[in-house]
């Protein structure tokens, strides 16, 4: 697992290029918690900072993907925490998948014979305490606001810090090579959304970009989301 403190109080955990946030206060929250197995180095790091997994007070799963819920079911046995998630994407039903061709998944996968499958691909929303429709702002960092930001899935949502002007973007957006950029096309519900998810991000104060996989950006970060709306539009 690779560690690094993106602001004091709030680290990036990455194991198998998926990124877990932890946030240190009075209590811990973590923002997604990987694939399955993940969580291990996770608990590893709590304790190197003479903390305890039990302090996890909060959950925030930013959408319905196994590489961000996996390990869901291992934290869950150490800590009682409350878990918030966004309910477009927990709410769905049998009939869908928050995946590109979700309609088709979300068919093939009610054969009994495949059940097992999609219990893996997808959290139920029985299994989450807090739905979240964009506009909470949770007790976290000052005040943390839930921004609706779909696309890569219907549901996606994005998490900001007015006071320290951080944004966590999950999979609403990539980096890779240094270059920012709409999320993957080929595990992406909607680039529509996508582009009006950016228009939204580019309104904001911020300095630190977070995401799901890959190192954020610390510099110009505003600057960046103003460029890539930019290009998108023209």
């Amino acid at each position: 697992m690779l560690t690094m403190q993106v602001i004091p109080q709030v680290y990036q955990l990455t194991v198998r290029y998926n990124n877990i946030f932890l946030i240190v206060e009075d209590k811990l929250t973590l923002i997604d918690t990987g694939f399955r197995r993940n969580p291990a180095g996770m608990i590893d790091f709590i304790h190197s900072l003479g903390r305890s997994p039990e302090e996890i007070n909060l959950i925030i799963l930013t959408h319905n993907h196994v590489d961000h819920t996996g390990g869901l079911a291992e934290v869950r046995k150490l800590t009682k925490a409350q878990i918030a998630a966004p309910r477009i994407d927990f709410t769905l039903g049998k009939d869908v998948l928050p995946y590109p061709g979700g309609k088709f998944l979300g068919k093939v996968l009610q054969v009994p014979a495949l059940s097992s499958i999609r219990n893996r691909l997808v959290i139920r929303a029985g299994e989450i305490d807090v739905l979240l429709d964009g506009g909470e702002v949770l007790p976290v960092m000052g005040g943390l606001l839930v921004i609706l930001t779909p696309g890569h899935t219907a549901g996606s949502i994005s998490l900001y810090s007015p006071l320290k002007k951080v944004l966590f973007v999950a999979d609403a957006l990539k980096k890779r090579h240094g270059v920012l950029s709409l999320p993957l096309k080929t595990a992406t519900t909607d680039l529509n959304q996508a582009v009006a998810s950016v228009e939204k991000m580019a309104k904001l104060d911020v300095e630190t970009l977070c995401f799901g996989h890959g190192r954020p950006i610390t510099e110009d970060a505003k600057g960046r989301l103003m460029s890539l709306l930019e290009k998108i539009k023209n």
